[in-house]
């Protein structure tokens, strides 16, 4: 997050989220639960669709990692989302809301690890 407010934060942003789910799911706050890391990331992922409305951003497009076709990796990614946001100020906006805190549980209960790369339109 270092720098995140720095340069250019009104433009729209695009964030590639790359994930990779716990096997069984762990809650910050010990609860037991019988829920996988997917289990409790995909109810994460139904509550965001609102909090991204809410500050103008829309989830593009998600899915299952297949196959690495090209390159070399120890480990593929479970799973991707790319979601468009109005700008950078608009993506704070959103993670300092507490409601989509209270929702960013389950996001942190389900994943082992996770890389949001940030893309902004232009060219190659």
């Amino acid at each position: 997050m270092d720098g995140f407010l720095d340069g250019d934060v009104d433009s729209p942003i695009t964030m590639l989220n790359l994930l990779k789910f716990k096997e069984k799911a762990e809650y910050e706050d010990g609860r037991e639960t019988n829920l996988t890391g997917k289990e409790a990331y995909s109810i994460y992922g139904q509550e965001v669709i609102e909090h991204l409305e809410k500050v103008g951003a829309k989830l593009i497009f998600q899915g299952r990692v297949n196959r690495l076709m090209l390159g070399e990796v120890e480990e593929l990614w479970d799973s991707f989302a790319l979601a468009k946001y109005p700008s950078r100020k608009a993506m704070l906006e959103m993670m300092l809301d507490s409601d989509y805190q209270k929702s960013e549980e389950h996001r942190s209960a389900g994943l082992e690890g996770q890389l949001n790369i940030e893309i902004k339109d232009g060219d190659l």
